[in-house]
C-alpha cells in the first residue's frame, strides 16, 4: 500500500510503500508518551526503506531516546532515529539501524486512509503512565515487554499483507 504522510504544519511531506499497513500495535512507553504527546499510545507501521521521499528534508531533526532501565542512574542514547519537524513538533517515523531495510512511520503522520485492524497488541504496558486505561478487545493481546510477534509476523498470520 502506497502512504502519504505529513507533519502538522504542512513543511514536512513523505512518502512510502507498506506490506504492513494496519495501524495494530499500541506502545505505552515513557518514550513515544513523551516524545509524542499521547497519553495511552503511539502506533508504528511497517515500511520499505527503499521507497521512502521526503519533501522539507530541511525541517527534520532526529532524536536519539535516552534509555534508562528501572533503578539506573546512568542512561545511553538509542541506536533508533525518530525523525520530526523542527517547525511544529509532529513525530514522522522512526528509523532503526538495526533493521536498514524499514522505516517505521508513526500512524498519526498518515494522511492515506489506514486500514482499521481486527484486533490490536498493547505493547509495553510495564511503563505507561498509571492513570492510562488500557482499551482493549476481546481479540487484543497485552504485554509488559515486546511481544515475539514482528510487524510482518502480525499481518502475515491475519492475512492482511498488502
Amino acid at each position: 500500500m502506497h502512504l502519504e504522510g505529513s507533519c502538522h504544519c504542512a513543511a514536512v511531506t513523505f512518502s512510502l510503500d507498506s506490506a504492513h499497513p494496519y495501524p495494530y500495535q499500541r506502545c505505552y512507553c515513557s518514550i513515544c508518551r513523551k516524545t509524542q504527546g499521547g497519553g495511552g499510545y503511539a502506533i508504528n507501521l511497517g515500511g520499505d526503506a527503499t521507497t521512502l521521499k521526503v519533501q522539507g528534508r530541511k525541517n527534520i531533526s532526529i532524536y536519539h531516546a535516552k534509555m534508562r532501565e528501572k533503578g539506573e542512574q546512568r542512561s545511553h542514547a538509542s541506536s533508533a532515529e525518530r525523525h520530526f519537524c523542527h517547525l511544529c513538533g509532529s513525530a514522522l517515523w522512526l528509523f532503526s539501524p538495526e533493521w536498514p531495510e524499514l522505516i517505521h512511520p508513526f500512524a498519526s503522520a498518515i494522511d492515506t486512509p489506514l486500514p482499521v485492524p481486527p484486533e490490536h497488541t498493547h505493547l509495553l504496558l510495564d511503563s505507561k503512565a498509571p492513570w492510562v486505561e488500557v482499551q482493549a478487545g476481546p481479540k487484543d493481546q497485552q504485554f509488559e515487554k515486546y511481544p515475539k510477534e514482528s510487524i510482518a509476523d502480525w499481518h502475515q498470520r491475519l492475512g492482511l499483507e498488502k
